[in-house]
C-alpha cells in the first residue's frame, strides 16, 4: 500500500506542525540497466540515504528557528528509524518529515487540514477528506492531557495519506480499530503524568489566583509554553514505539486487501455465497448478543459456530478412499448408474447415500454438488436418522438407518447403498473404491433417463472423451452451468416477473433451445434451478419492473 502515516500537533505558538512521519520505500525494480547505480537495501550508502531524512527538511535556519520544544520530535542530528521487511524488501523510514519535498507539502497540507478546517463532531474522532491532486487522508484527532496547557490538554492527530481513495475507504474499520489502540495508549500514559503533576502542584487554583496578562500568557507557566510529547508521556522510547506501530500499520494495510481481476459481473454462485456468509455473520452476531452475559460464553461461541461452518473442510482430512472427480465416479458406478444418479441430481430429487464410511459419502456429495448451482444445494453429510426432502437434497446415512415407506415408493428420490464386498481384491489407485465397495442404486422412478436433459448429454460426451483432462471437463461443466443459468434467468423474468402465459413461455423455451428431445427434462431442470437464484438478482428484477410500471404514469 503506497501510503504514509504521520503524527501531527497543534502548537499554541506556531500552529499545526508535523511531529513524526513513517513512509515505505519499495525496493528498486530489477532492471539490469539501473542496477549499477541503485544502492541495494543492505548497502551502507543506501542506508545512509534513508537515515538522514530530515537533514534536508530542516536545513534552513528559518525553519529551525520556528520550531519550539512542542514542535520537535527528534533532533536534526538523529538518524531516524529504519525497519526492513525481509519478505518484500520494503524499508519503513521514520523521522519528523518525509524525505521528498513533494511528500513534505502533501503531509503539511494534511496536517493543517486535520487540525483546523476538517473537524468531526466533538473534535475527537476519525474523518476522511482529500482530492486527487493532494491525496486522500484518513485522520483521527484526539487530545492529550497537559497540566500546563490551555484547557489542560493539547490537540493531536494521526493522519494516513494515500492516493487510492477506494482502498483507503475500504480500510476504514481496520485503520480505526488499530489507531484507537495507539491513541488510547498515548492518552492513558499522559493521563498518569497529568495526575501526578496535578497532585504535586494543582494548576487550576494557581491560575485562578494569579493575574492574567495576555502579553505574557505563554510565559506564565514556568517559561514552558510548549511541552514535547515525550515530556507529556514520560515515555523514554516513545518515538521508537511509534515507529514500530506505524510501520506495522503500513505493512498490514498493504497485505490485508488484494486486487483480483474479475471477468464480467459476479456469477449467481458468487452472489449466493455472499448472501449465505452475510446471513451466517448476522446469526452469529445475534447469537452473541443474546448469549453475551458472560465473557466465557463469548469466547466459546465463535469457536463452536466455526466448527459447524468448517464441517465440510474437516471431512477432507478423514482417511480412506474417496471419489476424486465426476469421471472417477462414473468409472466406479458405471455409465448407466452414473447417468441415472446424475439425472436425479439435476431434477432436484433427494439423493440418499447409506454407508459406514462418512468420508466416502462426503466425497461423493462434493463431486455431485458440482452439477448444481450453489443455491440449489442443501446437504446433510451424515445423519443418524432420515431427514425430509424439504430440508436437504443430499442426505448421508449410516447403514442401519431405515428409509420410510413413503420415501422408498416415491419417484422423487434415489437411494445408493454402499456395502463392503465379501471378497475384496487388490486395491490400486482409482480402482481402490471398486475393490472395496459395492454400490446398489434403487429408485421408484419409472421415467426413462436416456433422452435428457441436454446439459447431461453434453456432460457425458465430455466425460467419455479420454483426451480431455479432469480440469478441462471441470471448466466445460462450469460453462454449461453458466449457459443454462442464463436460460433460467430469462425464463424467470418472462414467466414469473412478467407473468406471461403458457403459449408465450413455450415460444421462449424454443428460442432458448430447451425444446425437442428431452424437453420435459429440460423444463423441469429450468424450473428447479429457478429456486437457486440469488435474492439479490430477484430483488433487482422486481425493482426494475416496479420502476418500469411507474414511469408511464409519471
Amino acid at each position: 500500500m503506497n501510503a504514509l502515516v504521520a503524527l501531527c500537533h497543534f502548537c499554541e505558538l506556531h500552529g499545526p506542525r508535523t511531529l513524526f512521519c513513517t513512509e515505505a520505500l519499495h525496493p528498486p525494480s530489477p532492471d539490469p540497466s539501473s542496477q549499477m547505480g541503485t544502492p541495494l537495501p543492505g548497502d551502507r550508502d543506501g542506508d545512509r540515504e534513508g537515515e538522514g531524512l530530515t537533514m534536508r527538511a530542516n536545513s534552513s535556519a528559518t525553519q529551525r528557528g520556528e520550531m519550539c520544544e512542542g514542535c520537535r520530535s527528534l533532533p536534526a542530528s538523529h538518524p531516524g528509524f529504519v525497519s526492513i521487511d525481509d519478505e518484500t524488501g520494503i524499508r519503513f523510514l521514520s523521522h519528523q518529515h518525509p524525505r521528498q519535498s513533494q511528500l513534505f507539502s502533501v503531509v503539511r497540507q494534511a496536517c493543517v487540514r486535520s487540525l483546523s478546517c476538517e473537524v468531526c463532531p466533538g473534535r475527537e474522532g476519525p474523518i476522511f477528506f482529500g482530492d486527487e491532486q493532494h491525496g486522500f487522508v484518513f485522520s483521527h484527532t484526539f487530545f492529550i492531557k497537559d497540566s500546563l496547557a490551555r484547557g489542560f490538554q493539547r490537540w493531536y492527530s494521526i493522519v494516513l495519506v494515500a492516493m487510492d481513495r477506494i482502498y483507503l475507504i475500504n480500510s476504514w474499520p481496520f485503520l480505526l480499530r488499530h489507531l484507537k489502540l495507539t491513541i488510547h495508549s498515548l492518552q492513558s500514559t499522559a493521563l498518569k503524568v497529568f495526575d501526578t503533576e496535578q497532585g504535586g502542584c494543582p494548576q487550576r487554583a494557581l491560575r485562578m489566583n494569579s493575574v492574567f496578562s495576555p502579553a505574557v500568557f505563554p510565559h506564565q507557566r514556568s517559561g514552558n509554553a510548549a511541552r514535547s510529547l515525550t515530556s507529556l508521556t514520560q515515555h523514554p522510547n516513545l518515538w521508537a514505539s511509534l515507529h514500530c506501530s506505524f510501520s506495522w500499520l503500513l505493512k498490514a494495510s498493504g497485505s490485508r486487501l488484494t486486487e483480483k481481476l474479475l471477468e464480467g459481473a459476479p456469477t449467481e454462485d458468487t452472489l449466493v455465497l455472499i448472501e449465505r456468509q452475510t446471513e451466517q455473520e448476522e446469526e452469529m452476531s445475534c447469537w452473541e448478543g443474546a448469549e453475551g452475559g458472560g465473557s466465557e460464553s463469548q469466547l466459546l461461541q465463535p469457536d463452536s459456530k466455526l466448527g459447524l461452518l468448517c464441517e465440510a473442510s474437516k471431512s477432507d482430512d478423514v482417511a480412506g478412499p474417496k471419489f476424486k472427480s465426476l469421471r472417477h465416479l462414473r468409472q466406479v458406478l458405471g455409465a448407466n448408474d452414473f447417468r441415472q444418479l446424475s439425472w436425479h441430481v439435476l431434477m432436484g430429487n433427494q439423493v440418499i447415500w447409506r454407508s459406514a464410511d462418512p468420508g466416502l459419502i462426503q466425497s461423493a456429495f462434493t463431486v455431485l454438488k458440482s452439477l448444481l448451482p450453489v443455491g440449489c444445494v442443501r446437504s446433510v453429510p451424515y445423519s443418524a436418522q432420515y431427514e425430509e426432502a424439504y430440508k436437504c437434497n443430499f442426505l448421508g446415512l449410516s447403514p442401519d438407518v431405515p428409509i420410510p415407506a413413503h420415501v422408498s415408493s416415491s419417484e422423487f428420490s434415489v437411494l445408493v447403498d454402499v456395502t463392503l464386498k465379501a471378497c475384496q481384491g487388490p486395491a490400486a489407485g482409482e480402482d481402490e473404491i471398486s475393490a472395496l465397495y459395492q454400490f446398489t442404486i434403487s429408485s421408484a422412478n419409472t421415467q426413462p433417463t436416456d433422452r435428457g436433459p441436454t446439459l447431461l448429454n453434453k456432460l457425458e460426451v465430455a466425460l467419455s472423451n479420454e483426451n480431455l483432462s479432469v480440469a478441462v471437463v471441470s471448466h466445460c461443466l462450469l460453462c454449461l452451468k453458466e449457459e443454462w443459468m442464463n436460460k433460467v434467468k430469462v425464463l424467470f423474468k418472462f414467466s414469473k416477473v412478467d407473468g406471461r402465459g403458457r403459449e408465450d413461455t413455450q415460444k421462449v423455451l424454443a428460442l432458448l433451445g430447451a425444446t425437442g428431445p428431452g424437453e420435459e427434462d429440460n423444463v423441469r431442470l429450468l424450473k428447479y434451478w429457478m429456486t437457486g437464484l440469488s435474492k439479490t438478482y430477484k430483488s433487482h428484477l422486481m425493482t426494475a419492473v416496479r420502476g418500469g410500471e411507474r414511469s408511464p404514469s409519471q
